[in-house]
């Protein structure tokens, strides 16, 4: 496994480092966030891990930035913060999850073999032809794009191309919160599970109409994607 660490605390990227060379992880580590970001686009990673705060480029303009140009690749946040608005908005630029400091080597080991299974998942589960088609959406797995209604759908993070691939793929279905960390996270999320609200908020933002929602709220259970509008109350 090969992973760039981008962590501008000695401390904490010797103790990271040690733990890798006991595990075989082979792990770049550099302490600019600028420095990072260039290195993170030349060379192929199976992970990322980036500090919240850095000098130069702080990790969270850092993952947007990767997610902008459409870079497909797990991404941990490590971070002080443990405000839950702090660590929403990581996910909301493209983490795929966070760490908080202080933290073990073993909670971080945990993490990235959830987030590099995850995306493992999703490359075996693409059919040969690598199209996902249904009455509004065409969905291409192999090189993540959308297309809605024949247009083109920017910008989706990892996490809302996983989440909406994973609506496509059972339409009409209710999925409870839990369902859907445990489904679309791919483990046992350690953090609030109003993650999901967020999400399923942002693709609707970026996909849903009043004319086609897609996304219903099914109070007191979760959420289910339809693609035949309903007007009904739990169409929110």
């Amino acid at each position: 496994m090969k992973i760039l660490v981008i962590e501008d605390n000695e401390s904490v990227s010797s103790m990271i480092e040690l733990f890798f060379s006991k595990e075989g992880i082979d792990g770049t580590f550099v302490m600019d966030g600028l420095e990072g970001l260039e290195l993170a686009k030349r060379d192929d990673w199976d992970c990322l891990i980036i500090d919240w705060m850095l000098p130069g480029m702080d990790g969270v303009s850092i993952c947007q930035q990767l997610r902008k140009e459409n870079y497909s690749i797990p991404i941990i946040m490590l971070t002080a913060k443990d405000s839950e608005s702090e660590q929403v908005l990581g996910l909301e630029m493209g983490a795929d999850d966070y760490v908080t400091k202080p933290f073990s080597p073993l909670a971080l080991m945990a993490r990235i073999k959830a987030v590099t299974r995850r995306y493992a998942s999703l490359k075996e589960e693409m059919p040969m032809e690598g199209v996902v088609e249904t009455k509004h959406f065409k969905i291409n797995l192999h090189t993540r794009e959308v297309l809605l209604n024949e247009k083109p759908v920017l910008n989706l993070t990892p996490k809302e191309f996983d989440l909406l691939y994973h609506f496509v793929q059972h339409p009409k279905q209710v999925f409870s919160r839990d369902q859907l960390l445990d489904s679309v996270w791919g483990y046992d999320f350690y953090g609030d599970d109003r993650t999901v609200d967020v999400h399923i908020k942002r693709l609707r933002t970026k996909v849903s109409t009043d004319e086609q929602p897609f996304f219903h709220t099914v109070w007191g259970v979760g959420y289910r994607f339809d693609e035949t509008f309903e007007n009904r109350d739990d169409a929110q």
